[in-house]
């Protein structure tokens, strides 16, 4: 058995590529997932995943991501009523056409001269129904993969890690809390009895990777990427330079765990530190950079069905990739070359 961990980034609606990558992985009865840190839809990817092999193992966890994915497809765009953007149903440039529309561009300029507080108490948070199905007793239980859901505490700017019974679905709210879109989630401190206010853990840790250094966990850890490391073109249009920044913003935590674990690996060769001092990771990606050079922060705010299942088609595809070209890596190497990387 080829033991893993699961490492799953935000990104709105292109969640659905992870949904298509663990699809995929549920497939290889070989391998098997102990731990998973998720952040955004990282977190509600992870929980749909735990609770569902905990219900019914590897069918049940394929089920109840389905299930997640049906459910988000059903929420209509975060600020547009649905039937602005049906558009974004048609095959082709769909993102452009979204970037360029009225709705979204008129939606795109109010978000950023209002705030979600001004909604007053007319304001609701359309993905609290998709979480409140969640079954947290298996979530939150011991049986199942350890599960991690990363947020950034609004008043610190640190990343706070939830996990065990402090996963609910404010927890999974606040790792998903867009600031711009959503207002902050208060959970009370359990140690000062103080609440806690909570935005996107991508802020701070996109996903964190540091719960999965654990002893108690294997040393691989297979990252889903959803944010292009690398855009060859210079963005110049608004709607492009705002969604690089996103990308960039939202990959700097990621990066900087990475570069510390390439890091840690040199001192061990370099320094001849004995063997079992530091923890041996092996790093691994999943990530299909030409799809998401595609898109853009316009359609991580659109769950519509036609892009979630071309999303889930691609991620069924990388994971495919990965399995067939570095599966036998798992275990034994990484099959990033982190020196590279930060070359």
């Amino acid at each position: 058995m080829l033991k893993v961990n699961l490492a799953l980034q935000g990104g709105g609606a292109h969640g659905a590529f992870t949904w298509g990558v663990l699809d995929r992985l549920l497939d290889d009865e070989e391998i098997e997932v102990a731990g998973i840190s998720g952040t955004s839809a990282g977190a509600l990817n992870g929980a749909a995943f735990k609770a569902g092999m905990v219900a019914g193992g590897r069918e049940g966890a394929r089920a109840a991501l389905d299930t997640l994915w049906g459910r988000m497809g059903a929420v209509n765009d975060m600020r547009l009523p649905a039937w602005m953007i049906g558009a974004t149903y048609l095959p082709g440039d769909y993102t452009k056409m979204m970037e360029m529309s009225f709705p979204y561009t008129f939606a795109e300029t109010m978000s950023r001269l209002t705030s979600p507080y001004a909604y007053g108490p007319f304001w609701t948070n359309p993905l609290r129904p998709v979480v409140d199905e969640f079954d947290f007793d298996k979530v939150c239980g011991e049986p199942g993969p350890d599960l991690f859901v990363c947020a950034t505490n609004v008043r610190t700017g640190k990343i706070h890690i939830f996990s065990g019974d402090q996963i609910t679905t404010d927890a999974i709210l606040a790792s998903a809390c867009l600031p711009s879109i959503f207002r902050a989630v208060e959970i009370e401190n359990p140690v000062t009895g103080e609440m806690e206010a909570y935005w996107d853990g991508g802020y701070t840790g996109n996903p964190a990777l540091y719960p999965l250094f654990s002893p108690g966990l294997p040393d691989d850890i297979i990252v889903v990427n959803l944010n292009p490391m690398q855009r060859d073109e210079v963005p110049k249009s608004p709607q492009a330079i705002q969604n690089r920044i996103n990308e960039i913003s939202f990959n700097t935590s990621l990066l900087r765990e990475l570069r510390l674990i390439e890091f840690a690996q040199r001192l061990v060769i370099e320094r001849d530190i004995p063997e079992g001092t530091i923890k041996d990771l092996k790093i691994h990606m999943i990530s299909d950079n030409d799809l998401m050079n595609e898109l853009s922060v316009a359609t991580k705010l659109v769950p519509n069905p036609f892009l979630l299942h071309r999303l889930k088609t691609a991620g069924r595809a990388a994971a495919d990739r990965f399995l067939d070209q570095h599966k036998a890596a798992i275990g034994k190497e990484s099959s990033v070359s982190l020196p590279d990387m930060f070359a």
